[in-house]
């Protein structure tokens, strides 16, 4: 299996973080969001099972679903 190419780590608390990243499994490509925990302080990260997996198809749901996150926020925010 290739190494995963990380896009994006969003720091949760000292000890976990949700990392963002591209991998391959059985020669396709998959866009990966997994909660990652370390107990040596950040040198090592390892994955946990919490996590979701998009094949290339579904990135634009994704990609859909948090465009409109942003406007339902922005309108939030102009209200508040």
């Amino acid at each position: 299996m290739a190494e995963a190419k990380i896009l994006a780590t969003i720091e949760r608390t000292d000890t976990e973080q949700l990392q963002i990243s591209i991998s391959e499994y059985k020669g396709k490509s998959y866009l990966n969001m997994r909660i990652f925990y370390t107990t040596d302080e950040g040198a090592t990260w390892l994955p946990t099972k919490k996590g979701v997996t998009f094949t290339p198809d579904q990135i634009d749901i994704l990609t859909e679903a948090i465009e409109a996150a942003k406007q339902e926020f922005m309108s939030e925010e102009m209200e508040g």
